[in-house]
């Protein structure tokens, strides 16, 4: 088999990423925009010695899970890539993946993820969009491709954000060529216009500022906010408390009131700045250090309870100090990593929770309980 070869091929699932699977001759075949249990035509674009990769030219038999997307750029913008398949059936997938992830690379034998669902529509709070200098216009990264192409209308997009794009009025920032937009209820916020601002969550207000990160789906946020609390009720609540990758300190806001003190954080200065106005009047430390600096200061610390929402890549430091951790993990891969490191330091994976941020995408947001 050859780069450019056409051949049938029955998939049989989605992995990690989106992508459909299905095999040839024993070897896997990656099809993106394929579903389970589908029968296509494909051509294959990339062969190595372990997988190879082929783009989707027919459907013979469609999968039962193969639905219509609302969306008329589905498939030309790089967003969403599972929006071709239900969203109960979405659900099911990326349970599966977390799970198969976590026995693959981390070695355990976790318990089946709870699920917690999004709305699948006009959920994401937070988006960003790329310049186009030449029209003065402004959108998204076209699949595989470094191309702008301008998108009027987004139904994965919070209502406030899908009004700006079917208006298409909204200045460009002169010094940036990629900038965020942040909108909840009446509040619109942008790194090309007002920047900073309040939103309500739950019963509390929390400042932020469209150009730092800050959680793209608020009613996920909200479920996870109130997972954490039950959590947390459960500890020490004699011993401080850990907010690591603290961002603008939300989680903290939310459980402060269970703890003596809290001790926050996070490489971004600026971050940390507003995370000192949103626990104003709490009993609270605050690092602006680099993950790779905490253990000398964390180290010299006792806790009852941390959470850690660590980027993409992972813990950049071993903790062996909190009775009970609480994983928000944006990557399931980086997660099973450091769940055999922290299993390997004497902690048990007790709970596994998928929030489905994201829905029509692959990616897969989960909270991890870990328990010494």
């Amino acid at each position: 088999m050859a780069v450019g070869d056409i051949y049938k091929l029955r998939l049989e699932s989605i992995a990690a990423g989106g992508d459909a699977l299905g095999r040839f001759d024993g070897k896997p075949v990656f099809v993106e925009a394929g579903a389970p249990d589908e029968a296509v035509v494909c051509r294959v674009t990339m062969e190595n010695k372990s997988y190879r990769k082929a783009e989707l030219l027919e459907i013979i038999e469609p999968s039962a899970l193969r639905v219509n997307s609302p969306c008329v750029f589905y498939g030309k913008c790089g967003g969403c890539n599972l929006a071709h398949i239900n969203y109960e059936a979405q659900l099911a997938i990326k349970a599966s993946i977390l799970k198969e992830t976590l026995v693959k690379i981390g070695g355990l034998q976790p318990p089946e993820p709870e699920i917690f669902a999004s709305p699948p529509w006009e959920y994401r709070n937070r988006m960003q969009f790329h310049c186009i200098r030449q029209s003065q216009k402004f959108g998204l990264k076209e699949r595989a491709s470094a191309r702008i192409i301008p998108v009027t209308d987004c139904p994965v997009a919070a209502t406030g954000i899908r009004e700006l794009l079917r208006s298409g009025e909204l200045p460009l920032p002169p010094e940036k060529d990629r900038f965020t937009v942040f909108s909840k209820d009446t509040i619109l916020l942008s790194e090309s216009g007002q920047k900073r601002g309040k939103i309500k969550l739950l019963d509390k207000e929390i400042s932020l500022d469209a150009g730092l990160f800050f959680q793209s789906n608020c009613f996920m946020l909200e479920k996870l906010i109130l997972e954490l609390r039950k959590i947390a009720e459960d500890t020490d609540k004699s011993l401080p408390m850990a907010d690591l990758y603290c961002g603008v300190g939300t989680f903290a806001v939310f459980l402060c009131d269970l703890f003596p003190k809290i001790i926050l954080a996070e490489e971004n200065k600026t971050a940390i700045s507003i995370a000192r106005e949103n626990l104003k009047g709490i009993n609270a430390e605050f690092f602006a250090l680099r993950d790779t600096d905490w253990p000398r200061v964390l180290n010299k610390m006792d806790f009852g309870f941390a959470v850690v929402d660590p980027p993409r890549t992972g813990l950049s430091l071993k903790l062996d100090g909190p009775a009970v951790l609480a994983y928000v993990s944006c990557d399931a891969a980086s997660l099973a990593r450091d769940a055999k490191s922290l299993l390997e330091s004497g902690y048990k994976l007790k709970k596994i929770m998928l929030f489905d941020f994201y829905p029509q995408t692959a990616h897969i947001e989960s909270l991890a309980v870990f328990e010494k």
